[in-house]
């Protein structure tokens, strides 16, 4: 158990609150509207997944980027432009992305009133500033940390930088999250600690091998379970 102060250093989409949920909701709801008369339901879930993998590295993260991916999957199924009712249709698909609706993960905010008492909590968070920035205002957690942190994407070198703008000793600082090739790995790489809470909604693109001899990763089932190693 640690008890001395900390940084705990905590991911926000599917950490904090349901993100690829979302998605797999609206993606579903999107299949079930395609209706495509040849192609069966895996065939099209893997041409949205590749067409969204792509954008993804083209332009980033979040529902602008997703909603480019559903309309540019239609476009490829129906040979031609989307109409502008069936761009509307999209849209009206994605709503609950499209205005950001956060939907916090169990316990989460009494445990990071609790954890804010004891340690000193960041919030780092990849993707579109103002997309994230509005879930974080829409949680109604930002209080409890003392920096919000939005990149583009988090490497070893995302998380060094960190430490050395804000003075953290690595071996003090954890960073808690759901995604081993954002959340642990990197932070592992450089030199952090790591706390390691699946959800099984993470984005497939999300996944990585941690590794299970790593002493410095601490795996927890439920975010709650926190409270007990800090």
């Amino acid at each position: 158990m640690t008890r001395s102060r900390q940084v705990l250093i905590f991911d926000a989409d599917d950490t904090l609150w349901e993100n690829n949920l979302l998605y797999e909701r609206v993606i579903e709801d999107f299949l079930d509207w395609l209706a495509h008369p040849t192609l069966d339901r895996a065939e099209l879930r893997t041409m949205v997944e590749d067409v969204d993998a792509a954008n993804a590295v083209a332009h980033g993260y979040g529902s602008k980027v997703f909603l480019r991916s559903l309309g540019q999957c239609l476009e490829r199924l129906r040979a031609r432009p989307a109409t502008v009712a069936e761009q509307r249709q999209i849209e009206e698909l994605a709503v609950a992305l499209v205005e950001h609706k956060v939907e916090l993960l169990p316990g989460v905010a009494e445990t990071l009133d609790d954890l804010a008492r004891r340690h000193d909590l960041r919030l780092l968070t990849k993707g579109d500033p103002e997309e994230q920035q509005r879930k974080v205002d829409a949680s109604n957690l930002a209080h409890h940390f003392q920096g919000v942190h939005i990149v583009p994407e988090k490497r070893a070198d995302t998380y060094r930088q960190l430490a050395a703008e804000h003075a953290l000793v690595p071996s003090a600082t954890w960073m808690i999250g759901n995604s081993p090739k954002s959340d642990i790995n990197p932070a592992r790489a450089a030199g952090m600690n790591a706390v390691f809470i699946p959800n099984p909604h993470t984005w497939a693109l999300e996944h990585d091998e941690v590794d299970p001899t790593d002493a410095q990763v601490l795996r927890l089932q439920a975010f709650p379970d926190l409270r007990t190693h800090f």
